[in-house]
């Protein structure tokens, strides 16, 4: 991906900016995702074919979790270990889904869908976060 494309993905030229905009995404869809796992676990647990305890579980992980990232979104300059830790977090994210998905879920229709799909957003916030954290230098 190139300076030109990340600039234009962020509506931005500096690159600190976009790297908090890539950061703030992932706490909003992180946060979000976490509240209706939290909230619905239940029902989104049949839906997909997931353990409603286990959903339960994975909610309240990706609420504090995208605080975190929330967090750091704010901060002028998100220092550069933290920002590391957030992409190296959700590439693991993006990895056990998948190896989860192939090796112990027997999810329905929807969570066969889902799983995998959730597993390349994560791993596309990892990938727009590391590219505009090396652009920022």
């Amino acid at each position: 991906m190139s300076a030109t494309l990340l600039a234009n993905l962020s509506r931005t030229t500096d690159p600190q900016t976009t790297l908090r905009r890539f950061l703030a995404l992932d706490a909003v869809v992180t946060t979000t995702n976490g509240l209706v796992y939290v909230a619905a676990s239940g029902p989104v647990g049949r839906l997909l074919g997931v353990g409603s305890g286990l959903l339960f579980g994975l909610g309240v992980f990706l609420v504090v979790f995208g605080a975190g990232v929330g967090y750091l979104a704010s901060r002028r300059e998100p220092a550069t270990l933290p920002v590391k830790a957030v992409i190296e977090a959700n590439l693991a994210w993006a990895v056990a889904g998948l190896v989860a998905l192939a090796l112990w879920f027997s999810p329905t229709t929807a969570g066969t869908v889902w799983i995998p799909m959730q597993a390349a957003t994560v791993a596309g916030f990892a990938a727009l976060q590391y590219l505009a954290l090396r652009a920022r230098g």
